[in-house]
């Protein structure tokens, strides 16, 4: 894991009121290039990302993990479930855009590790 990973993986989310501009696109590149295998971005204000496993069950705990983390760090991120798969995408919405928040949640969610 290389350190801005670590760095965010150390960070906890900060509740957002607004008030605070979103990332620009420059600074949203800084962060996401510093991912071993990229989160989307989409029209520069939300991440999103694709992880397949082998079948449900194991997408559902996935799912039950992002749940849990999200929980705990108080920043909820949309989530899909499929057959197989679960898209995740992360926004803040306080903004309409995003926010080291987002980065902070996805670095969490890459470390959760998906296994078949």
């Amino acid at each position: 894991m290389n350190q801005i990973i670590n760095d965010l993986t150390t960070k906890k989310c900060v509740a957002c009121e607004g008030g605070v501009p979103p990332l620009t696109p420059d600074e949203v590149e800084v962060y996401q290039k510093k991912f071993a295998e990229p989160w989307e971005v989409v029209a520069h204000m939300r991440l999103k990302k694709i992880f397949k496993f082998p079948d449900f069950k194991k997408a559902l705990d996935f799912v039950d993990k992002v749940g849990f983390l999200a929980e705990e760090e108080g920043h909820h991120p949309d989530v899909y479930l499929s057959y197989g798969q679960a898209v995740i995408e992360l926004t803040t919405h306080a903004i309409k855009g995003l926010s080291e928040n987002d980065f902070i949640l996805a670095a969490k969610i890459d470390g959760l590790g998906v296994s078949d």
